[in-house]
């Protein structure tokens, strides 16, 4: 990565003493910082560190640009990344790219304009390397743009050799434990992408369709033959006509009972097709009856193989029709669908077609809709051991703990292994060859991965079942997800040992596995959108059980989804995708990332530019901030430890805050808590530090130096450059760098600990709430903020306090009363719920409403009863306003914990 980057700039950031001048300039600042962190290798991983924190992060497919998700989802994890580095020794952040599989193909067939069915394999996936290394080196850019804390010396590609003989050592590993086979089955298949797919591939999609009631002549019932006589069935799918294979009755279907034992002739093509009971039937769907063909969904799948029914393929792998669909054979599904009905409707067979909306599965990397045909596939077993991965989601801590249940369901509701072939030209070959005669599976050595069938030769000469010495080379390459799975594994270095022993090793039993880094595994954290549970955390699961009998992770983070500011999800076809490109040309990034940690993860969020600014504010504050800071302590380097029985009261109350801050944020970010840490740190710099310390500070400090108020406010800065760190890494790398001038980054420093200091917080924070009120009155009343007050009396506990409240404010004569000063309370007015009032009242709400506004009412504890009981109202309807007011001298203010009064 280092070696993409722009070169440092001559004079190192960390070689600089700058003071703090002029408004902040992020254009300027971010990317110095960026480069200068590669180029100084600030991230880089220590694997002889006493402590480490391992994240096993989701390699993004290579398919486009960068979009909000991705700023989004990185940033997340970034945050963990940048507060564990602080917190731990040291972090294990890497970076991968899954950039094999149909993803890859569609993005080098769109960027090139061409269609992979028109070169040869190996030249199909040349192309492949090519457009998917620019968009790679493109990405990889605008990451480090992100200021995402990658140890870029940690990345990998899945197409790249070493993951290749990983996934491929996986397969071995698996066919060795029985956990893998090969059939001819029905699959899932996706007739644009021309390749089988998994369940997990699938998608709902709500379709306009057409519901066509149409006639089967009954040849039998079931108790003979039977003369013009019809039955009919409903159906979306006449196209699948031909490959009808039998009718189903419902059981308990009274109505349509002398029909099972029976058979039906289907129309249009003549197949005579027997009548069958089954429970499965729908019964509240079309007719009641339904055909059944091969195939047409999962039911018709399940029947075929319940029943033992015949095979009739009307459906090629393009989905056109074959030989079977006779006069239609060519067409494609769409054009049969309209001249079945056509011909239908001719025949006489069409009773009715009417508008139906339904839902279809679709392949979510096209949208295409699914079919289901008969293909030889390789599988891995998962329906057999769904409650020991059921266990292995329990045997993890979620975060939030709600996304435990989308695994649940999905692990429940699964009901196919596996399938992990693809008849795709890009990806990591199947190792394996069959022999010609008796169709053995042959596989690869584990020495020799990786292996390409097509190019290389078997590692024997002959079958070891009968001899042959012939063999066709596998040339299915594996689902994407067969290798992304593996993402903790390729990470710790997980690989295959010949054992000592083994003179001539040719198979995983002659050997052992070992982890090149194993204090990596299983890693602490997995981060990814809810939108992938199912797809890579689960494959995850099962993949790493399977090899290492451990969970591959102890703690799950999951996000949720950025929408548009209508909360729609951002979509091409919807116009509404907002590109993180457009959205840091005119905000910086350290506000962006202010803006990522503004929603509770796992949630989906709307886009908003509102909350940017309001990151963009506190950019400025923390800037205006130091810079007051820096000019109060000129001699901060200077500035030693302060005993804490030397510390004024305010001082020490503000230290003790700041302690209660540390432990708080610190195990928001332990529970991956980010919108609250940020919610909280933000607070209680700007309004607690800022606007209410900095006052007192700077009066404190206007005569001369004071070793307590010196000492608080560098400890307290020093904190926040900290605590604000994994939020806004940008400026506050800058901010450390030129007022402490160290030559350590920020970000490599140890997390702070509370200082142990203790205070009188609630005289604190009252105090805190008088200088607050004195303020707002200043300003209420035009006067600037150091304007002399002649006479105050607070009404609270403040004790301690009172010398800083009046030195900050300004304040001649300052007295203080724990008593609350004599203050008369009245009902100002009745407020009602006419939502309620007005059914309740009817006609009588008027005369309700003139009783009070004439006093004619009394408060009986909750109920109001108005005009001499007339009328009584519960709590429910009503709300009381009242009015306090001082009947000495002066001008009474209200905090919510004391009563000021200037007099």
């Amino acid at each position: 990565m280092s070696d993409t980057q722009d070169p440092p700039t001559e004079e190192s950031p960390t070689d600089q003493s700058e003071s703090i001048d002029g408004e902040y300039d992020p254009s300027e600042i971010e990317p110095k910082w960026q480069d200068h962190w590669v180029a100084e290798d600030t991230y880089a991983y220590d694997g002889d560190a006493d402590t480490r924190f391992t994240i096993d992060t989701p390699p993004p497919t290579v398919s486009g640009n960068l979009h909000m998700g991705h700023l989004y989802q990185f940033t997340l994890q970034d945050f963990v990344a940048r507060y564990h580095r602080m917190a731990d020794d040291t972090v294990y952040f890497p970076f991968g790219y899954d950039d094999n599989g149909i993803a890859s193909e569609r993005l080098t067939e769109r960027e090139l304009d061409i269609r992979h069915q028109d070169f040869e394999r190996r030249e199909f996936q040349e192309k492949c390397r090519e457009v998917c290394t620019r968009y790679e080196d493109e990405f990889t850019e605008d990451v480090q743009s992100l200021a995402i804390s990658v140890d870029w010396d940690n990345t990998y590609k899945t197409i790249a050799p070493e993951v290749q003989r990983v996934s491929q050592l996986s397969f071995l590993d698996l066919y060795e434990q029985g956990r893998e086979y090969r059939q001819r089955a029905p699959t899932i298949w996706c007739p644009d992408c021309e390749t089988a797919i998994s369940q997990v591939e699938q998608e709902d999609e709500d379709k306009h369709t057409k519901f066509n009631d149409i006639a089967f002549d009954l040849v039998e019932d079931g108790d003979g033959p039977v003369e013009d006589e019809t039955f009919t069935i409903s159906t979306t799918r006449p196209e699948l006509l031909p490959a009808c294979v039998s009718v189903f009755v419902h059981p308990d279907d009274d109505a349509n009972q002398h029909l099972v034992g029976g058979t039906a002739r289907v129309p249009l093509f003549g197949q005579e097709v027997p009548i069958i009971a089954d429970e499965r039937v729908d019964m509240e769907t079309g007719s009641g009856l339904v055909m059944c063909c091969t195939f047409g969904d999962q039911n018709d799948i399940e029947w075929y193989q319940a029943h033992d029914l015949d095979l009739r393929l009307a459906i090629d792998e393009s989905a056109t029709m074959t030989e079977v669909a006779g006069d239609y054979e060519g067409m494609s599904t769409t054009q049969a669908r309209a001249a079945i009905i056509e011909d239908l409707d001719v025949e006489g067979y069409l009773l009715e077609s009417r508008d139906h909306e339904h839902t279809v599965q679709v392949h979510e990397r096209c949208g295409v809709e699914v079919e289901y045909l008969v293909t030889e596939q390789w599988y891995i077993k998962l329906l057999d051991k769904k409650d020991e991965y059921l266990q292995a989601g329990r045997d993890m801590e979620w975060f939030p703990e709600k996304m435990y249940s989308r695994y649940q369901h999905w692990i429940e509701g699964l009901e196919w292994d596996w399938c992990i072939s693809r008849q795709r030209d890009s990806g990591i070959p199947i190792p394996v060859w069959y022999c010609d005669e008796c169709g053995e599976p042959i596989l690869a050595d584990p020495e020799q991965l990786p292996a390409d069938p097509l190019s290389d030769d078997p590692p024997v000469d002959g079958c070891p079942d009968c001899g042959h010495d012939t063999f066709t080379p596998e040339e299915d390459v594996f689902d994407t997800w067969a290798t992304s799975s593996l993402t903790p594994l390729v990470n710790a270095g997980w690989d295959w040992h010949a054992d000592a022993d083994a003179a001539e090793p040719n198979s995983i039993a002659d050997g052992t596995f070992e982890m090149e880094m194993p204090e990596l595994y299983p890693f602490d954290l997995r981060p990814q959108g809810h939108d992938i549970i199912s797809f890579w955390l689960f494959h995850t699961v099962v993949k790493c059980y399977e090899h290492t009998d451990e969970v591959p992770f102890e703690n799950v983070m999951v996000n949720g989804m950025v929408l548009d500011e209508n909360r729609e999800a951002m979509s091409k076809s919807k116009g509404n995708v907002i590109p993180p490109s457009e959205v840091l040309e005119n905000f910086p990034v350290d506000a962006a990332r202010y803006w990522a940690a503004g929603t509770s993860i796992g949630d989906d969020f709307p886009y908003k530019e509102g909350d940017l600014e309001a990151g963009e504010r506190l950019l400025q504050k923390l800037w205006n901030a130091s810079r007051l800071v820096d000019q109060l302590t000129p001699a901060h380097d200077a500035v030693g430890d302060v005993d804490e029985a030397d510390l004024s009261a305010v001082d020490r109350w503000l230290l003790a805050e700041l302690d209660a801050t540390i432990d708080s944020v610190t195990a928001k970010f332990e529970d991956y808590a980010f919108s609250k840490a940020r919610n909280e740190l933000r607070s209680f710099f700007w309004n607690t530090f800022c606007d209410d310390y900095l006052e007192i500070a700077k009066q404190r400090l206007s005569d001369g130096g004071d070793p307590s108020t010196e000492y608080t406010l560098l400890t307290a800065h020093r904190t926040f450059l900290k605590l604000f760190a994994p939020f806004l890494p940008h400026i506050t790398e800058e901010l450390w760098n030129r007022v402490y001038d160290e030559e350590e980054s920020v970000h490599t420093t140890d997390w702070p600990v509370a200082g142990g200091y203790e205070a009188d917080l609630e005289a604190g924070e009252t105090a805190m709430e008088v200088v607050s009120a004195l303020r707002r009155y200043k300003t209420e009343n035009g006067l600037p903020l150091n304007a002399d007050l002649e006479h105050v009396e607070v009404y609270g506990h403040v004790e301690g306090f009172a010398a800083a409240i009046a030195e900050a404010m300004h304040v001649e004569t300052l007295e203080t009363f724990e008593d609350a000063p004599d203050i008369t309370t009245e009902v100002s007015d009745i407020d009602l719920d006419y939502s309620i009032v007005g059914p309740e009242f009817g006609s009588d709400v008027g005369a309700l409403d003139s009783a009070i506004e004439a006093g004619d009412y009394e408060i009986d504890g909750d109920t109001l009863v108005v005009a001499g009981g007339e009328f009584e109202l519960d709590a429910e309807m009503f709300a009381v306003e009242e009015s306090r007011t001082y009947s000495g001298e002066g001008e009474m203010t209200e905090t919510e914990n004391a009563v000021v009064v200037v007099r």
